[in-house]
């Protein structure tokens, strides 16, 4: 028997909620050309900072954050989970990708469909559960799949400042899709000097032994204090085939990908700042070679029949943000107008014998709009505002003979062709001060979601169909920080927050392969999915010893399910979608670093997740459910300019498998995924002057592993050796 929980009416949020305010800590400046920001503790100020949200500093002993609460405070005082990794994390890990990154965070299973695509499972939810952010800018649209996508492997890591993940419900602050967690990608800034001109870069690059890979990052600005700032940056990727442990060379599993990015900042007086950024990134001939006769077997596991399936991906995106500290009625505003278009093109050979030629694909052009403010009044410190994205789509199928000439085009591709989508939506937060110990976060937000169908197909007559829908939602949250002592060293995080998600278009007219063997089709006339999560949780601070422990709990109604109806569509079993699943995913996460001299540091975290949904009154475990995951290390500064550390990673057996996982066989082999052990030492090395070297030996039992749901294996024994050099 499972624990079930009721949602509540978000109007109804008079929860009483306990945080922390601010008490005594060093002075953290924030790089700004405003005055620096002081936190003095544990909790947000009182009054509004005034400093721009995009000066939030992720490299302080205690990171500043702004994802959580719109608003910029001190980590240890969210009323959330949170993970941050500052631009000094991505260089010392040396991670070949934003979701790779996310491999040491609590909670998080980094699965990988292929080499070239990466999708993190966040508290037990993966694909369009996730909500991704750039600068506050939605990254997920309405052609984003169930499951696992590549998406997120847009984002490239070197192009970033900080990174910034909210575990757990997000849709009161960010809307639809933020179920399982939120990220903001935060991007790369100029650098100012005190006063008068500056100008100065960096160049990174890495090199890989496994990925048989080469990563270079050339970076440049030029900044007038309190006047103008400009940066460009462009980043050249080239992966080869991975190495794996006891299986070689996995052919086909390479690809090329070149990144490039360009932000301006004009300050308009000292409490207003308008910024343009543009960047686009693409990904050439990314292999999903688990589907392809070049696939390798793992503990059983099958490979597909196609001759090729490989992928290319665009995106850019341009967005102009006007931010400002007026005073007055309104202390803080923030708005901004956005372009982003995800272009998806896949390249398919059949069977051999059969040798048929698709490609598909779609263009998905985004248009944003948003308006965040924020005004300290007698009820509290209030933030709200409004968003709006429409989504434009044109989707294509070309079909060809075996021997390349044209054949047909297809009514519509992966996704409906001709279509729109738009989410509209209003928000609310205030955050009160109930005494010297205790704040709280009541919100709300109402959203609007339509969807335009202009030409999809009926897999059983063939023919065009087109329709249109629009839902309607209304979630509320009320988070909490208690201090528990009067030397502000523990405290108490947590609440309850309802969560939702509309159907998008790919729920409602997909057209294309799913898990191994199936293809969904379209499912007209879905309802939103529901979620209510409860989370409590404890942190110490103290100067040598930072430790964290939380428990989630996430009841889930009418969630959009594939289930295979008999038919077989185009030589794989169809699935469709029905509101089939009520369920729940909880879990316990705990992390500690622990100071023993002023040189040595010891560090871990574990997490252990359960979870089942009831469709069609069976009731099975959540698919793809993260097994019990833990990292022990330790490491040794000796000098300011030097580290080492050496850690563990493991991952126990996960044999809790629901149907359709027991049929994925190209991924998961049967009766599970075995766990695994894996050792890595790294270290870094400033040598001065701005160059600094890093290398790590990934692996180095060369242990043959698979991250549970990931159509590839982990690499081989993998040396990396990376160098920065800033000037």
């Amino acid at each position: 028997m499972s624990l079930r929980f009721p949602g509540f009416t978000p109007l109804l949020i008079l929860t009483v909620t306990v945080c922390a305010p601010i008490q005594a800590q060093d002075e953290a400046p924030v790089e700004s050309t405003l005055d620096p920001i002081v936190i003095t503790g544990a909790a947000p100020v009182p009054t509004p900072a005034p400093v721009f949200l995009a000066d939030a500093e992720s490299n302080l002993d205690v990171p500043l954050v702004v994802t959580p609460t719109r608003e910029i405070v001190p980590v240890t005082a969210s009323p959330y989970a949170i993970a941050t990794i500052s631009e000094d994390d991505i260089v010392d890990r040396l991670g070949r990708s934003l979701p790779e990154l996310l491999n040491e965070t609590p909670s998080v299973m980094v699965q990988k469909t292929a080499h070239g695509q990466g999708s993190p499972f966040i508290r037990g939810f993966t694909g369009y559960r996730n909500l991704a952010l750039i600068d506050g800018i939605r990254l997920n649209n309405s052609t984003f799949r169930d499951g696992p996508n590549q998406y997120w492997n847009t984002i490239d890591p070197y192009s970033l400042r900080s990174i910034e993940l909210v575990k757990g419900q997000g849709s009161v602050l960010h809307g639809s899709d933020a179920i399982g967690g939120t990220l903001n990608a935060l991007t790369a800034r100029p650098v100012y000097a005190e006063s008068g001109f500056l100008t100065g870069g960096r160049t990174f690059g890495r090199w890989s032994s496994a990925e048989q890979s080469y990563t270079g990052r050339v970076e440049g600005y030029a900044s007038e204090a309190d006047s103008y700032g400009f940066l460009f940056g462009f980043t050249g990727k080239d992966y080869g085939d991975l190495r794996t442990a006891g299986q070689g060379e996995n052919p086909n599993s390479g690809y090329e990908e070149w990144d490039m990015d360009l932000k301006a900042e004009f300050f308009l007086n000292p409490d207003t700042r308008l910024t343009f950024l543009h960047q686009q990134v693409h990904q050439n001939d990314a292999w999903r070679t688990h589907s392809t006769i070049y696939g390798i077997p793992y503990r059983g596991t099958t490979i597909g029949s196609d001759q090729r399936r490989s992928l290319d991906q665009d995106r850019h995106l341009t967005y102009l943000q006007l931010e400002g500290n007026p005073g007055g009625t309104i202390d803080h505003y923030l708005v901004s107008i956005s372009h982003q278009r995800q272009a998806e093109e896949q390249y398919r050979v059949r069977a051999i014998g059969d040798g048929r030629i698709n490609v598909s694909g779609f263009d998905g052009d985004t248009y944003g709009a948003m308006a965040q403010f924020s005004s300290d009044t007698q009820i509290g410190y209030l933030t709200y505002g409004a968003s709006y994205y429409i989504d434009r789509v044109d989707s294509y199928r070309e079909n060809f003979n075996n021997d390349g000439s044209f054949d047909d085009r297809d009514i519509q591709g992966p996704v409906p062709d001709d279509s729109t989508y738009e989410l509209a939506d209003l928000f609310i937060q205030d955050r009160i001060t109930i005494n010297d110990g205790l704040d709280v976060w009541l919100g709300a937000r109402a959203t609007l979601a339509q969807a335009n169908i202009g030409r999809a197909e009926d897999p059983v007559s063939g023919n065009v169909s087109s329709f249109e829908d629009e839902w309607t939602s209304t979630v509320g949250s009320a988070r909490f920080v208690q201090q528990l002592d009067d030397e502000k060293v523990y405290s108490l995080f947590g609440g309850v927050s309802q969560g939702f998600r509309a159907p998008n278009l790919s729920d409602l007219s997909r057209l294309d392969l799913a898990r191994s063997g199936e293809i969904e089709t379209p499912s007209p006339g879905l309802d939103p999915e529901k979620f209510t999560s409860f989370e409590i949780g404890v942190r110490r601070e103290e100067e040598r010893t930072r430790a964290s422990a939380s428990w989630f709990y996430t009841d889930i109604e009418d969630y959009i399910v594939g289930t295979r109806t008999g038919r077989i569509v185009d030589g794989s079993n169809e699935v469709t979608k029905i509101n089939g699943g009520n369920g729940y995913v909880s879990g316990v996460e705990m992390e500690i670093e622990q100071g023993l001299t002023e040189n040595l540091t010891l560090f871990g975290w574990w997490s252990w997740q359960d979870g089942d949904l009831e469709a069609d009154g069976v009731r099975e475990p959540v698919s793809r459910l993260m097994p019990f995951t833990a990292e022990a290390g330790i490491r040794w500064t000796p000098t300011d300019d030097v580290w080492v550390e050496l850690l563990a990673y493991g991952a126990a057996e996960q044999d809790l498998l629901p149907t359709r996982d027991t049929l994925d066989t190209e991924r998961i082999p049967p009766g599970g995924t075995p766990g695994y052990v894996i050792g890595t030492v790294r270290g870094g090395y400033d040598l001065g002057n701005g160059l600094s070297l890093t290398a790590a030996l990934e692996n180095f039992t060369d242990e043959a592993y698979r991250v549970h749901g990931s159509g590839i294996n982990g690499p081989e024994r993998n040396f990396i050796f990376g160098a920065e050099w800033k000037f």
